[in-house]
């Protein structure tokens, strides 16, 4: 397909080189103005739900609001001292 792009552009090399940029600076433009937006909605990234437990909005009356202490290891799920992960497998 770039062969047959290359071999279609006119006026020699300088004119497939300034041709070739033209077309790859439309193909990002197409892309970052039309493309980009119309997919941005239908994509995951921003759908962030962060909710507290005493159902206060933090920030409401410019207080700041104070991080819990860090959990002890009773509190914790999971072992913080050794490595749960399964033995790796010795390669052959």
């Amino acid at each position: 397909m770039y062969a047959w792009i290359w071999r279609r552009l006119p006026f020699g090399l300088a004119g497939k080189l300034v041709g070739s940029v033209l077309l790859t600076a439309a193909t990002v433009a197409l892309l970052w103005f039309v493309l980009f937006p119309w997919a941005e909605p239908l994509l995951p990234f921003d759908d962030v739900q962060v909710t507290q437990d005493s159902g206060d909005t933090p920030g409401q009356e410019g207080d700041l609001t104070v991080p819990s202490s860090a959990p002890t290891d009773e509190e914790l799920p999971y072992s913080t001292e050794t490595n749960n992960a399964p033995p790796s497998t010795p390669s052959r």
